[in-house]
């Protein structure tokens, strides 16, 4: 009597097609990737249609119309908070702001204090980071530290000053009474090393678009897209977590989230020993 036949050899698995295929050929980390560049995305796509929304009702956002689509954050002083009602500040840093807000109103400023501190003053307006390629050609070589003392401004200058300073080797400081928001954050991540003093403010709030009478909201949108995937990018560029951004895409523009100590170090916005402290 012949003996049975034993178990068939156990062959490589049959390989999977279409939709199921590719995703069992991702690993976890592209997935979780691809999962938060979408809610980025999503949080964009609702700024945009609030953003639509306002247009329509109040034919513009502004009464002087630019010739092409920018984007921007509107620079915002204390006292200013978070207007989102389910949301409850964890922290009111605002008590210890000295900065000076008429010098704050100002184009942005540079002035060379000695150890090699840059103080960076004022709002990024338009041009600020060719102003300080300016300064860094013609004093570079003494900068070490960069101080910044801004509450914010326009979007492109603020990325563009940020890789600036990251390409020098500079770092980056938001000392006692002074405040970060708006923009300014993103030029705070440029620092190969980023300090924020225990009574410093940083904030953050959405962008809005200044835009052509002859740009439809759809398009609008679609650049509301596109700078949220750019702030993004820059982060994670800059070795800072993109999730940051979330609190900026949830609270309006003439409001500010302040982050705490401990979202700073979450998100790796400051650096480890920069001794910063809950507010």
């Amino acid at each position: 009597m012949s003996e049975p036949d034993g178990p068939a050899s156990a062959g490589p698995p049959p390989e999977r097609s279409g939709i199921v295929g590719y995703f069992a050929r991702l690993d976890d980390g592209a997935l979780m990737r691809g999962a938060f560049i979408g809610v980025l995305l999503g949080a964009a796509t609702l700024v945009g249609l609030d953003l639509r929304d306002l247009v329509e009702a109040e034919a513009g956002l502004f009464p002087t119309v630019e010739p092409e689509t920018l984007q921007h954050t509107l620079p915002i002083l204390p006292p200013a908070v978070d207007a989102n009602p389910e949301r409850k500040q964890a922290n009111d840093p605002r008590p210890f702001i000295t900065a000076d807000e008429g010098a704050l109103r100002q184009p942005i400023s540079f002035s060379l204090d000695a150890g090699g501190v840059l103080r960076v003053t004022g709002s990024i307006d338009p041009g600020s980071a060719a102003r300080l390629k300016v300064e860094l050609d013609a004093r570079g070589e003494y900068v070490k530290h960069v101080s910044l003392n801004s509450p914010g401004g326009a979007l492109d200058d603020a990325i563009a000053m940020a890789q600036m300073l990251r390409e020098r080797g500079v770092t980056t400081r938001v000392e006692d009474g002074a405040i970060c928001a708006s923009s300014c954050p993103l030029l705070l991540a440029g620092g190969t090393a980023r300090e924020v003093g225990e009574q410093a403010a940083v904030g953050l709030h959405q962008f809005y678009t200044a835009f052509d009478a002859a740009i439809k909201p759809a398009q609008a949108l679609a650049d509301a897209q596109m700078t949220t995937a750019r702030i993004s990018r820059h982060l994670q560029e800059m070795g800072v977590d993109p999730a940051m951004w979330l609190h900026a895409l949830d609270t309006p523009p003439r409001s500010l989230y302040y982050l705490t100590a401990e979202e700073m170090t979450h998100y790796k916005l400051v650096t480890e020993g920069s001794g910063i402290a809950q507010h």
